[in-house]
């Protein structure tokens, strides 16, 4: 039948053979095209289970990742300082700490205070909190301006620094409050450079992760940068001496769940750095 209804469609007479050809010519088209469609309808299903959908955001990642209940804004100081003049830095470093802290209405205080034992050598880290987020900082700053005693240690600082950068810095909510420690301890901060658009990703991870590294009081902070370099992430941990650090991270490994969260954040990480500080004498984290 099908191949009469084909041999009709000419206006001229054609043998049997080619009747039966014209035929198969046909049924092959229409089975092909039907193939072809139903090729496009898989693949245009299978290219819906890896679309992402994306959700409307109502609230700002830093506001998700960061401590609600606290309004408390850090900044973190690298100072490379010239191999001749460390000392004297340190000490200048210490005395005009000790002086801002003595002013009640410098809404600023020094959380801690290191020299690079093992990284960047002849470097000072300070790291600061502000209480009450960006206006004690504004508040900070135009005491500073006014003050000419900080004026005069700033330009002394200046003559013994080879470089300097600073960044501002929001707290994680799920790691613990840095607090004042007795020592002697040695101090590790590590930085990550993370991928851009997975600081939450990295959070929901450590979220988890960090009551893995809580049993010997190692964890003293960890924080995420607001303003400087951004997708960057600082983890400040305290140990007793190296040997110390490795029995510590290497214990680890033994608790079910840590290896999954080095696995699914190691590939959020563009870069990573570590650095082996010494608190100074006037740093509250000893």
């Amino acid at each position: 039948m099908v191949c009469k209804m084909a041999a009709a469609t000419w206006s001229v007479k054609i043998s049997k053979s080619q009747q039966l050809l014209l035929c198969r010519y046909r049924l092959g088209s229409a089975i092909y095209s039907s193939r072809g469609c139903a090729s496009e309808r898989k693949k245009g299903w299978l290219q819906s289970l890896f679309v992402h959908k994306v959700d409307p955001r109502k609230d700002a990642h830093s506001n998700l990742l960061s401590k609600k209940e606290s309004s408390n804004l850090y900044k973190i100081q690298f100072h490379n300082v010239k191999p001749e003049c460390l000392q004297e830095y340190n000490s200048l470093s210490a005395e005009v700490q000790s002086r801002l802290h003595s002013d009640q209405d410098y809404p600023c205080e020094i959380v801690g205070s290191w020299n690079t034992w093992y990284g960047e050598q002849d470097q000072a880290v300070h790291l600061w909190r502000y209480s009450g987020g960006y206006p004690a900082l504004t508040k900070s700053l135009n005491m500073l301006r006014d003050n000419k005693e900080y004026t005069e240690f700033r330009k002394e600082r200046s003559k013994m620094l080879i470089s300097r950068r600073n960044q501002l810095l929001l707290e994680f909510s799920f790691w613990n409050e840095p607090l004042p420690r007795a020592g002697p301890n040695i101090y590790e901060l590590r930085t990550y450079r993370l991928k851009p658009g997975t600081m939450i990703e990295w959070g929901n991870n450590w979220a988890r992760a960090i009551q893995h590294r809580q049993e010997n009081e190692e964890a003293v902070g960890g924080f995420f940068t607001q303003i400087g370099d951004l997708y960057l992430v600082h983890h400040l941990w305290a140990y007793k001496d190296l040997q110390s650090r490795a029995e510590t991270r290497n214990s680890a490994w033994l608790k079910p769940g840590w290896d999954e969260n080095v696995y699914y954040t190691v590939p959020l990480i563009r870069s990573m750095e570590s650095r082996i500080m010494i608190p100074l004498k006037n740093s509250p984290l000893q």
